[in-house]
C-alpha cells in the first residue's frame, strides 16, 4: 500500500511540474450573478477546439441527414430555435464575444434523452428528451442553457487539456521510474478517480448554475431546471453513486439548482414577457 501511495505521489509531483511549465490558469468567463470564478487549466487553443468541433458537428449532421433523422419535425425545430434565439444574446453576460459565435441548433430524431453543445456553440437536441420528458419551453431552455454553459466555460477544452496532461504525466513517470504494466495502470486509475471525476462533477455544477442564469435572463423560469431532475428521478435514472459518478447525484443537484434558481429569480421577473 505504501509503495502504491508513493507511486501516486510521484505522479502528482510530475504532473504539477508539467502543468506549471506548460500553462497558466485562466478564467474563461465572467462570474455572472451565480459567481463562477474557478481558474481553469488550458493546453489547447480555443481555435483548435472550435475547428475540431465544427468538423465533428458537420460529420454528425451528415450522418443524420443520410439516415433521414435530421430536423424531421419542422414544428419542433422551430420551437428549439426560437428558444435558442432568446438565450444566445444572454451569453454576453459571461463572454462578450459569445453572442457573435456561429451558433447552430439542430434536431436529431432519436429515443435518447440527450442534448449537447459543442465548443463554439454547435447545439443538438434529440427528440427523445423532449417527447419522453414532455418538456415545456422553460424546461427546454433550462437544458439548452446548461449545454450552452459547457461551451461558454470551455469545459471541452479543459477536459482535453486534462487528458493531455495525464498522458504526459504518465509518460514522464514511466521514463523517470521505469514503472509500467499493472502498476502504471493502477496509477492511471488512481489519477482518474482523484482528478478527472471530481472535475467532471465540477463542470456539471458550473453548467447548472450558469444555465439557470441564462434561462432567467431570457425570461424563462429558472426553477424549470429543478423540474427536469425531479422528472429524471421519477423515471428511475438515479445512475451510479455520486462518489463514482461524473455527474452529481440527483438530490445534490436538485438542492443546488433550487439555491441558484432562487438567486437569479429577480432576473427572471425583470425579463419575463408581460
Amino acid at each position: 500500500m505504501m509503495n502504491f501511495m508513493k507511486l501516486v505521489k510521484t505522479l502528482f509531483i510530475s504532473l504539477s511540474l508539467i502543468s506549471l511549465s506548460a500553462c497558466v490558469g485562466t478564467q474563461t468567463t465572467k462570474q455572472g450573478a451565480v459567481g463562477i470564478e474557478r481558474q481553469q487549466l488550458m493546453m489547447f487553443s480555443e481555435q483548435e477546439m472550435n475547428q475540431g468541433a465544427e468538423r465533428a458537428y458537420d460529420a454528425i449532421l451528415k450522418e443524420a441527414r443520410q439516415k433521414k433523422t435530421l430536423n424531421t419535425d419542422a414544428k419542433m425545430v422551430e420551437r428549439i430555435r426560437i428558444i435558442a434565439n432568446r438565450l444566445i444574446p444572454q451569453t454576453g453576460v459571461f463572454r462578450k464575444d459569445a453572442p457573435r459565435w456561429d451558433w447552430e441548433v439542430n434536431l436529431i430524431k432519436s429515443d435518447q434523452l440527450n442534448a449537447w453543445c459543442m465548443p463554439g456553440g454547435k447545439i443538438a437536441f434529440y427528440t427523445g428528451i423532449i417527447q419522453k420528458l414532455k418538456l415545456t419551453d422553460d424546461e427546454i431552455a433550462a437544458i439548452m442553457g446548461h449545454e450552452m454553459a459547457h461551451a461558454l466555460r470551455e469545459h471541452g477544452r479543459e477536459r482535453a487539456s486534462q487528458a493531455q496532461l495525464t498522458q504526459v504525466g504518465l509518460a514522464a513517470l514511466q521514463v523517470f521510474t521505469g514503472i509500467q504494466g499493472p502498476a502504471l495502470d493502477a496509477t492511471a486509475l488512481a489519477l482518474n478517480v482523484t482528478l478527472t471525476l471530481p472535475n467532471s462533477r465540477t463542470h456539471e455544477t458550473e453548467a447548472d448554475r450558469v444555465g439557470v442564469e441564462l434561462a432567467a435572463r431570457a425570461g424563462f423560469n429558472p426553477y424549470a431546471a429543478v423540474n427536469i431532475w425531479e422528472k429524471m428521478s421519477q423515471m428511475g435514472n438515479g445512475g451510479a453513486p455520486e462518489i463514482l459518478s461524473t455527474h452529481p447525484a440527483h438530490d445534490t443537484r436538485i438542492k443546488d439548482l433550487k439555491k441558484y434558481a432562487r438567486r437569479v429569480e429577480p432576473l427572471y421577473f425583470a425579463a419575463k414577457p408581460r
